[in-house]
């Protein structure tokens, strides 16, 4: 067996921790109002198809991911399936089958992410926690993502979105 110098395991902590760290912005306007049960849904937020197609054609090019119905959440919204033959890091992260995500027909979303992310995300205004993240061993980041209301919103939104898939995968995707 290789023993690791105090050198390289100080990189290694080092790049684990800056997998981890986020550099998120305050999320500008007033939080939308959630209900506090499931269905876990916004309130009175209004929908911004487009940039939802746009974040669905991203997604759909994440290796090994398929969009279709979901499998977890409300007739509508599109689940995002891991692939079979895709190795999970995180796999009790996944809510149901193999879906580390999904959008609903408002835009808003919920994914899985590390709860590191997770807090980053709510402490700065983009997320909320999903009321059984604290019911379920692996849930600890399970979040809801705001509907993005503009394409600067959008692409937090996305960054957040590969996070989930890069917490689940541990696979990184590529910039």
């Amino acid at each position: 067996m290789k023993l690791l110098s105090k050198w390289s395991i100080g990189l290694l902590m080092l790049s684990v921790g800056t997998a981890n760290a986020m550099n998120l912005p305050d999320r500008q306007g007033d939080r939308p109002r959630t209900t506090n049960s499931v269905p876990h849904v916004q309130i009175g937020v209004t929908s911004q198809p487009a940039l939802s197609q746009v974040l669905l054609q991203r997604v759909a090019e994440f290796p090994g991911v398929t969009l279709g119905a979901t499998r977890v959440s409300l007739p509508g919204a599109t689940g995002f399936q891991l692939d079979a033959g895709l190795d999970l890091a995180n796999p009790d992260a996944i809510v149901g089958g193999r879906e580390f995500a999904h959008v609903h027909p408002d835009g808003s979303l919920h994914a899985s992410l590390s709860p590191e992310i997770a807090r980053q995300a709510v402490d700065t205004g983009w997320a909320v926690m999903h009321p059984w993240a604290a019911q379920r061993p692996g849930w600890e980041g399970f979040v809801m993502i705001y509907t993005p209301q503009n394409t600067e919103q959008l692409n937090v939104v996305y960054e957040l979105v590969q996070r989930s898939y890069t917490y689940v995968t541990g696979q990184t995707l590529p910039q």
